[in-house]
């Protein structure tokens, strides 16, 4: 006869920290009033009847948890009511959860079919009857399915049998534990929270690439968690008692790794930003070990094209170190191996780079430019370009879209090949995109300025799969003519894979053999009059990308329209910058600090060169030109970032206002001047 127990809330104080952190609990609370039961949906109950295994989660006399499985042919579970689910099987003495199948005990239950990713989870109360033990419901749930890998399985003996083979206990991991870690794909979690009335038992699925979970010199094992479905159960209970049971299973051989020990859940470190779709870290300390060879009867094949999608958008340990390496060279020069060149259209080429030093590539925003130093034939001083990314943070190179225009573009079209090295500096710029706002975002390329645009679609659409929810987006793309225009397969791609989300409006300013619906959808130039025939005004945000006069008469048209300044996001090409109304952003730079009214002696530490800056006679870059040293520099407006130089001594001020973000102790040259007061300036040029 089954317990009905009292109902608790639905999430426990570890579970909505956790929400209240990301800023879900609200959301979360209605998500659980309609998703977590105190009964099995007859779905649940059917899909458990044809299981030949599901995983269990206990806790023994110590406190320690155990997850282990528990198999036995289809049929071998069964539900006679929506509160009771009968398991037609014994306790193994030699799998230590067993200890934890002890009448009124609590366990977890997780029922997961790996060749059709299907999972439910749920906890409750043992209690032993004949030929096997009953389990009441306590909490029924559905469970995300995104990170398992598809298995097809069979038996490779009668399942029940009892385990007659040796039961190890090593002291630490050993050699074989570890290569069995490090190559896992997907593990088993069990953990467990004391509420007011009763204990909680929790067991669960985590999957994702191979050797995605680390095993350090001390052998402490770390687990990137990524999205899910926000509930944190697991990662609730281990930050109230930070405790855990793993499981691992060899699926070719039946061999089980079983683990016991100490959990720690980690939300701030230089390797979550590094570690490609991690949100948080948690950690795990063995203190007892049990591995049983050949334990279980049934074996798993790995389909073909078994990969989660979900998984493969994941990191590796090596990438998060590479990248991490990365962050030292930041203010370096780096050399950049193109990998591939692409014609993208009659104009435009695409240069794929790729670390030619051995480190990881810095991750970036998408929108952001990436500085380049080349060498022109004839020069003696190498000149310096920016180029905006046009692939998003995950797609783990660097391309930059050239348009032929100027002398720099035409020595990359002309004369860099596949091999070649171009020298690059870290990503720079503010110009981004968040891909996990719900507002509508509204994409408003001219030209070249498709590359920054399709940089923030790639990570749109990217972020949006891999969190199952695409920011709605239109793009609008201008184009001279048909033949000027890039990226047509790669943007009807992204505009495919969003399934609805992403709204794409060709424009043409020369519809020379081009068709109308087919090669267009409108004739012009994207302005006012065009965006209100395709865009129902609503609460968007708007990013603008192109020429000066493309940029500045969107900006005013929308302004015209009370669109709110901070709702508009630009990006200028040429040494133009946006003329805002209204409210100004936030700057990057303070400019408290007032220019001098006098001269400043200023002191260019590096090259032991002395001057005397008077006003009006230009900014400190100006100044060290003047003085024949060649700071690097390359959009003199402050947006770059290129410019920045190490202040020794003094102080700064800004003739106009800097939109890159530098450190404390850095001024940007193009755009500073000294300040006002006593003494004098010193820097390190």
């Amino acid at each position: 006869m089954s317990v009905k127990l009292t109902r608790l809330p639905t999430w426990h104080e570890g579970e909505t920290f956790i929400q209240e952190k990301l800023g879900v609990k609200e959301r979360m609370a209605s998500v659980g009033q309609r998703v977590v039961r105190d009964f099995m949906p007859d779905q649940h109950r059917d899909f458990y009847a044809q299981l030949p295994f599901i995983v269990l989660g206990s806790v023994d006399q110590a406190g320690d948890a155990w997850a282990t499985f528990v198999e036995g042919e289809p049929g071998f579970m069964s539900s006679p009511s929506a509160v009771v689910l009968d398991i037609a099987v014994h306790r193994d003495p030699s799998d230590p959860a067993s200890e934890g199948l002890a009448n009124g005990l609590p366990i977890g239950l997780l029922g997961i079919e790996m060749h059709t990713r299907r999972r439910n989870r749920m906890n409750g109360f043992i209690s032993t009857i004949d030929g096997g033990f009953r389990v009441d419901v306590d909490q029924s749930f559905g469970n995300c399915p995104r990170y398992i890998q598809l298995r097809d399985f069979r038996f490779e003996r009668q399942p029940g049998e009892s385990f007659t083979g040796e039961v190890e206990h090593p002291s630490a991991l050993d050699d074989q534990a570890r290569r069995v870690i490090e190559g896992a794909d997907a593990f088993f979690v069990a953990s467990y929270v004391d509420r007011e009335d009763r204990r909680q038992v929790d067991v669960s699925h985590r999957g994702g690439n191979a050797g995605f979970v680390r095993v350090g010199d001390d052998g402490v094992l770390t687990i990137p968690d990524f999205d899910g479905n926000l509930f944190f159960a697991t990662l609730g209970n281990i930050l109230l008692n930070g405790k855990a049971g793993l499981l691992f299973v060899d699926f070719t051989t039946g061999d089980m790794l079983q683990m016991t020990g100490k959990a720690e859940v980690i939300f701030d470190s230089p390797e979550i930003a590094a570690f490609q779709g991690a949100e948080r870290f948690w950690t795990f300390k063995p203190t007892r070990i049990v591995r049983r060879r050949n334990a279980l009867a049934l074996r798993w094949a790995f389909r073909k094209d078994g990969w989660s999608p979900s998984s493969l958008m994941t990191g590796s340990w090596q990438q998060t170190a590479d990248r991490l390496r990365a962050t030292e060279l930041a203010k370096s020069w780096r050399p950049m191996t193109v990998t591939a060149i692409v014609d993208e259209s009659a104009t435009i080429k695409s240069f794929h780079l790729r670390p030619g030093d051995g480190a990881g590539l810095l991750p970036h925003n998408a929108g952001q430019h990436l500085p380049i130093r080349i060498k022109l034939p004839g020069e003696e001083k190498a000149v310096i370009r920016t180029y905006t990314l046009s692939v998003a943070p995950s797609d783990g190179i660097y391309r930059i879209s050239v348009k032929r225009d100027g002398q720099v573009s035409q020595f990359l079209h002309d004369t860099i090949a596949v091999g070649g090295v171009i020298e690059a500096r870290a990503p720079a710029g503010d110009f981004r995109i968040d891909a996990r706002s719900t507002r509508p975002a509204v994409l408003l390329a001219g030209g070249v300025g498709i590359t920054p645009m399709l940089a923030m679609l790639r990570h749109i659409v990217y972020e949006g799969l891999r969190k199952q929810r695409v920011r709605p987006v239109t793009l609008f793309h201008a184009s001279r003519s048909k033949a000027d225009r890039p990226f047509d397969q790669e943007i009807g791609e992204l505009v495919g894979a969003a399934k609805g989300a992403v709204r794409l409006v060709r424009i043409l300013s020369d519809t020379t053999d081009a068709e109308g619906g087919r090669d267009f959808d409108a004739a012009g130039r994207i302005d006012m009059a065009m965006l209100t025939r395709f865009l129902p005004f609503n609460d968007y945000d708007f990013y603008l990308c192109g020429p000066p006069q493309f940029t500045q008469g969107l900006y005013d048209g929308l302004r015209a329209l009370n669109i709110a300044d901070d709702r508009i996001q630009a990006e200028a090409f040429g040494p133009s910058s946006l003329v805002r109304t209204g409210q100004p952003t936030p700057a990057a730079v303070s400019s408290a600090a007032q220019p001098s009214g006098k001269p400043v002696p200023v002191v260019f530490t590096n090259s032991l060169k002395e001057a005397r800056w008077t006003p009006g006679s230009g900014t400190l870059l100006e100044l060290a030109e003047a003085c024949g040293l060649g700071p690097e520099f390359s959009c003199r407006e402050g947006k770059c970032g290129t410019c920045r130089t190490k202040l020794v001594k003094g102080a700064v001020a800004y003739v106009k206002q800097p939109t890159a973000k530098i450190d404390a102790d850095e001024v940007l040259l193009c755009c500073a001047v000294p300040a006002d007061q006593e003494g004098g300036l010193q820097l390190a040029v």
